[in-house]
């Protein structure tokens, strides 16, 4: 198996980025690598799901903290996390239940161990196109959950039945067992071998569950999304994830957001951005011309005498600002002269008499250009 790249190199940002930086670069990449641009490519395919990986860590708080001290081990449970170890009170409570006979502080874990658990959260992913981030809608999901068996309600005895208080642990799911050493006696906690921790015993297990008491199913489910979503921005679902243990509560789905890249709009924050052909008459002249807009298109005024990548701003026509209906970012386009290939020779003559007919006060930059030329080698 691969080993799996650092994050940071993934994203190619260094280690102390800030959060923007890793935005940009996260988007750079998700476009460049997304399924829509890259089609049948599976190596593409691969490099979208490395790029969107890292940035679920790294554009996580709590995650990339775990992530700078432990790195993907803080994610990997055979390697114990950032739990295993040192790291968490479990252990702690084994070396102080060994040494001091348990209840040490509270730590161990061990008559919290049949007490409610909250259910795990658990992550989606949702794909929208550019015009639904900008708006919203509300699209049907379909993910996986693990969730109370409806026949046995979570016990996992069968209909008629139900599960036993085990004998040799008296409910607690854990056993002191006594060990000596150099002549010295301890007392430490294990799990329960007739149980295996949950304190009770099912004699005659569900059959739909198994005993396990939950099962896996796929769930379907109406999500709103809001107006104004960016990129890998995520929607927590409350108590959409894993049920919970022993009338724990459920946990969250936390559903990721990736927006299908634009053929003709990028977006930065509220505001996005264009590029428009100007023909270069109406460079000179000016005109009256059509840009689009998230909505259709729209006239727009170019005055005379516009230079090439000259932007324009149309207040009002960006992104609108989420939880805020009456807000939008703006629409800045930036105008690209065209200019016209494959002249008759009629077309030239009347090119070449316009140039003749124009002078230096119709090209304030090549005069302005040339000026300070010429006043840079006089002072030489």
């Amino acid at each position: 198996m691969a080993e799996k790249r650092d994050y940071y190199e993934v994203l190619g940002v260094e280690k102390g980025a800030d959060e923007a930086t890793i935005k940009k670069a996260y988007r750079s990449l998700a476009k460049k690598y997304h399924p829509d641009m890259n089609p049948d490519d599976k190596e593409a395919e691969v490099k979208f799901k490395e790029v969107n990986e890292a940035y679920d860590v790294l554009s996580d708080a709590d995650k990339r903290a775990k992530y700078d001290q432990y790195g993907h081990a803080a994610f990997d449970p055979a390697a114990g996390g950032a739990g295993g170890g040192f790291g968490g009170f479990g252990d702690f409570g084994d070396i102080f239940s060994s040494f001091f006979g348990g209840g040490f502080g509270g730590f161990g874990g061990g008559t919290q161990r049949n007490g409610p658990m909250r259910g795990d959260d658990i992550g989606a992913r949702v794909s929208v196109t550019f015009e639904v981030a900008a708006f919203g809608v509300k699209k049907e999901i379909s993910y996986n959950r693990v969730c109370r068996c409806p026949d046995c309600a979570g016990s996992g005895a069968a209909k008629g039945s139900s599960a036993e208080t085990c004998g040799k642990c008296r409910g607690s799911g854990q056993m002191r067992v006594m060990q000596r050493l150099g002549g010295m006696q301890f007392q430490s906690t294990t799990t329960c071998d007739s149980c295996r921790g949950k304190g009770k015993i099912i004699k005659t297990p569900c059959n739909n569950c198994r005993g396990m008491g939950f099962i896996r199913i796929t769930k379907k489910l109406e999500v709103s999304i809001p107006a104004g979503i960016d990129d890998g921005e995520r929607i927590a679902l409350r108590g959409q994830g894993n049920d919970g243990r022993n009338g724990g509560s459920a946990g969250d789905l936390i559903l990721q957001v990736t927006v299908k890249p634009h053929p003709i709009f990028e977006r930065d924050g509220y505001q996005i951005f264009c590029e428009v052909p100007l023909p270069v008459t109406d460079a000179i002249l000016g005109a009256e011309i059509e840009i689009p807009t998230l909505e259709g298109n729209v006239k727009y005024t170019i005055p005379e005498g516009t230079q090439p990548g000259t932007t324009f701003t149309v207040k009002g026509q960006g992104i609108p600002y989420i939880n805020n209906k009456t807000r939008r970012g703006d629409l800045i386009f930036r105008v690209n002269v065209e200019i016209p290939r494959g002249l008759t020779d009629k077309q030239r003559e009347q090119v070449r008499a316009f140039a003749e007919n124009c002078n230096e006060n119709n090209y304030g930059k090549k005069s302005g250009f040339f000026k300070r030329i010429f006043e840079k080698l006089n002072r030489s």
